[in-house]
């Protein structure tokens, strides 16, 4: 028996990425576990990102972002790009980075980085999905394991965001 809502949902696995966003001379970067792929042919993916986000509008205006896949030992860097606001700081500031071919940055220390145009989005309860073209990718250090959301624990500070129970509101 599972301990609540939260608990529930944190056994889908999941892993641990920093989303890149860039607009012209603003870039920002955000940590998100609701990234997948979900096409074959073409290559695409999806993320989940509430539009309240500071990184939403660059997104929205720049239509590309990147996917860095964490490593299993970076929940540092999980922390810093998932608790800090991109509103208050630059975050990328204290990571090394380099811009991929969409413009989005690429974090240097990654498992793994996918650089992607965004094709479409749809609304999503509390989120929007977006859903990208993988231009560019690469595995960077294929003897690392990602960091998975489940180790995490309440990084995200998500538990209070869900319902009692299935029929409950909060």
């Amino acid at each position: 028996m599972t301990n609540g809502m939260a608990d529930l949902f944190r056994r889908l696995t999941a892993g641990v990425y920093v989303i890149g966003v860039a607009h012209g001379g603003a870039r920002n970067a955000f940590t998100a576990s609701s990234v997948m792929q979900i096409s074959f042919d073409p290559l695409l993916v999806a993320l989940a990102i509430n539009p309240a986000h500071a990184s939403y509008p660059i997104l929205d205006r720049g239509r590309a972002f990147s996917i860095n896949v964490l490593r299993s030992d970076q929940q540092a860097i999980a922390e810093h790009f998932g608790t800090h606001s991109g509103r208050t700081i630059d975050k990328l500031s204290s990571t090394p980075w380099r811009t991929g071919r969409s413009g989005a940055p690429l974090l240097l220390g990654a498992v793994a980085y996918f650089d992607c145009q965004v094709l479409s989005e749809v609304e999503a309860g509390d989120h929007r999905l977006v859903i990208g073209s993988v231009i560019d990718g690469a595995v960077l250090s294929p003897e690392a394991q990602p960091l998975l959301y489940a180790a995490t624990g309440s990084l995200d500070q998500s538990a209070q965001l869900y319902a009692k129970g299935f029929n409950d509101s909060k």
